[in-house]
């Protein structure tokens, strides 16, 4: 039986983008010969894959939160 086990890591920062489409990152794909960073978009659509050849998964996305955008009053 073999215990994955998860190493400590650095949250990500701004300066972090995605791999993909240079937008924040907030998925690290740890692999074998370095890793991968995404933002949450690109980070759902590959993560099946990625489940398959990663070593960890690191995701961040929960650090997202929604804003709502508040017209102006002369704009209701």
């Amino acid at each position: 039986m073999t215990t994955a086990v998860l190493t400590e890591t650095e949250p990500l920062k701004a300066s972090d983008r995605c791999d993909r489409c240079g937008a924040a990152a907030y998925v690290r794909v740890v692999l074998g010969g370095g890793e991968l960073l995404f933002c949450a978009h690109h980070g759902k659509k590959y993560n099946e894959g990625l489940a398959k050849v990663a070593i960890e998964i690191h995701d961040f996305s929960d650090q997202l939160v929604e804003t709502q955008k508040i017209a102006a009053d002369d704009e209701r």
